[in-house]
């Protein structure tokens, strides 16, 4: 299981969400419907309190905690640009 951020979402990230170098990013899971997908990911600016997964792009961390990473039953999630909306990929 790993956290996998391209450098075209890491340029997003920086350029037009405004995360700079130093920074924690959680990425997170969230509750949004009942439908097909009720599950999504979500990104905030946060500490860690028990990261599962972590990497580090460009002096950016990225991870998950303990407690989201059910969702990843075991893969690996890339974190993409597709268009203009980041998207998440499972490996």
């Amino acid at each position: 299981m790993e956290l996998i951020v391209t450098p075209s979402a890491l340029s997003c990230f920086k350029g037009e969400w405004g995360f700079s170098d130093g920074e924690m990013i959680r990425v997170f899971v969230r509750y949004v419907s009942g439908g097909e997908t009720p599950f999504a990911f979500g990104i905030t600016r946060d500490t860690p309190l028990d990261a599962a997964v972590t990497t580090v792009a460009d002096l950016i961390t990225f991870y998950m905690e303990s407690k989201d990473v059910w969702f990843l039953e075991g893969r690996s999630l890339k974190i993409d640009i597709q268009g203009e909306d980041i998207v998440f990929h499972f490996d």
